[in-house]
């Protein structure tokens, strides 16, 4: 047993433990590996982190990360002190009681206005921020309704398929749940509440490197689900080479069903929503260093600004990637945005790539996939006879959908909508955007005169306006 006084002591650079669960941990010398920094964890030294720590951590993860020597034991309950337990931030904004009913919500839109009612302003922060000026996140939702249809009429659409192929799986509909991260911020079963509507309505879900939930409780929630759906790995990729081979091995140990390497991550865009939520955090705790991604205080000459993942990841690393993962056929390139890349993943043997400007919370002023699906169609059309193209950003409507499938896409991803759904509502809110979607899509399709995914054409669609 340890003395809460004697943890206190531990709250510098120099020597830092911290309290989770009641377990105090020596986290010293892992500062300046920690993805989201040193500044978050040193707002905890010589205190109690839990609060802060569960809601974006999978159980076992500080078990798994530090070596046995530095778990030092529990701390003495009898010990603890309001002033030795806790932080004291900001006042968290506490979530609306008048949540709207999920019968009222009719549109994705509905879905996101009743998650903003609940979240706290940490969760909605993390959640809807974007990069820079917002250029890129606000395009991608208005790209879509600058493409516009060409129906044909006198069809009979009494029936209509739309079931699809996506990386292997065959899916009911052509999306798919697109990798975010820290859903327990909305919601305490978190990404279980994915993996749940992926299985009962058959589609793919494609699994955050830094889910909140364990690869291993979302393997085993599929199992137990025992009716359908997929999932897929999004693949960050670490500094270190073997960490990175074993978040790939793991993956498919347990059965992941597809590998996507994110490649639009060299650092983390600058999304100033966020680093002002945390600044505001850090002021009321009394900081006077603020926190950043990233400490550029650190004596290694290799250290790179914002940079928690690879900043050296290239070309030539896919082949020892594609390696570890053991089938070429089921591993996809998530974050393409301009044809020359389309093109050279295709040159490469690359039997997927995903348009993606990662929801407009990376590069800011970089194209909506909608953009790049058009450049590639105009410029390297060949892409789409060798390549299966998965695309996101944006879609809100299941019009959207059929629009980037005229164009060439195979599936798309929806990320936000889910976030915002499971916050709201849980497992049904996740039911009900997949139930949204696919009514959107069955009516739009009769109404566009197809009766399968396989009949969409780009003479279905006028893109001048966007072209």
């Amino acid at each position: 047993m340890l003395n809460a006084a004697e943890v206190a002591k531990h709250n510098s650079r120099d020597s830092c433990w911290v309290v989770i669960e009641g377990e105090v941990y020596d986290v010293t010398n892992f500062l300046e590996e920690h993805p989201g920094g040193a500044s978050i964890i040193l707002r905890y030294a010589g205190k109690d982190a839990t609060e802060e720590y569960l809601p974006v951590h999978p159980p076992g993860t500080i078990e798994k990360e530090l070596p046995k020597e530095k778990h030092l034991g529990k701390v003495d309950a009898s010990t603890i002190t309001p002033e030795s337990s806790q932080v004291d931030s900001t006042p968290k904004s506490k979530p609306s009681r008048d949540i709207i009913p999920i019968a009222l919500c009719l549109n994705l839109n509905d879905i996101e206005r009743a998650a903003e009612k609940v979240l706290t302003k940490r969760a909605w922060t993390y959640y809807s921020s974007a990069a820079d000026d917002l250029i890129s996140y606000r395009q991608n939702v208005q790209d879509w309704s600058r493409v516009t249809f060409r129906p044909r009429v006198l069809r009979n659409v009494q029936r209509v398929d739309m079931r699809c192929s996506i990386l292997g799986h065959s899916s009911s509909l052509p999306i798919f749940i697109a990798p975010a991260a820290l859903a327990r911020l909305g919601h305490p079963d978190g990404e279980l509440c994915l993996a749940r509507g992926a299985a009962r309505r058959n589609i793919p879900y494609a699994v955050s490197t830094a889910s909140s939930v364990s690869a291993e409780d979302l393997s085993q929630c599929m199992k137990d689900e025992a009716s359908g759906g997929a999932l897929f790995y999004q693949l960050y990729v670490k500094k270190k080479q073997e960490e990175t081979r074993q978040l790939v091995r793991r993956a498919r140990a347990l059965g992941f069903k597809a590998l996507l390497v994110t490649v639009d991550t060299p650092v983390v865009g600058k999304r100033e929503e966020d680093d002002r939520h945390k600044a505001e955090v850090a002021l009321a705790a009394g900081e006077t260093i603020m926190p950043r991604i990233g400490d550029d205080t650190a004596a290694d000459e290799d250290f790179v600004l914002r940079g928690p993942y690879s900043s050296t990841l290239n070309w030539e690393d896919l082949t020892w990637i594609t390696e570890e993962w053991g089938n070429a056929n089921t591993i996809c390139l998530k974050g393409i945005a301009t044809a020359e890349d389309a093109k050279m993943a295709s040159d490469m043997g690359i039997k997927t790539i995903y348009l993606s400007n990662h929801g407009g919370r990376q590069l800011d002023s970089a194209p909506s996939a909608i953009r790049t699906l058009l450049e590639i169609r105009r410029f390297c059309p060949e892409v789409f006879e060798r390549c299966e193209v998965l695309i996101d950003g944006g879609c809100r409507r299941g019009s959207d959908i059929l629009k980037a499938l005229c164009l060439g896409a195979r599936g798309v991803g929806f990320g936000r909508p889910f976030m915002y759904g499971l916050s709201a509502y849980g497992t049904e809110g996740v039911l009900r955007v997949i139930q949204m979607l696919s009514d959107e899509l069955e009516t739009t399709m009769r109404l566009l005169g197809v009766t399968s995914l396989d009949q969409l054409q780009p003479h279905m669609v006028n893109t001048r306006d966007l072209d």
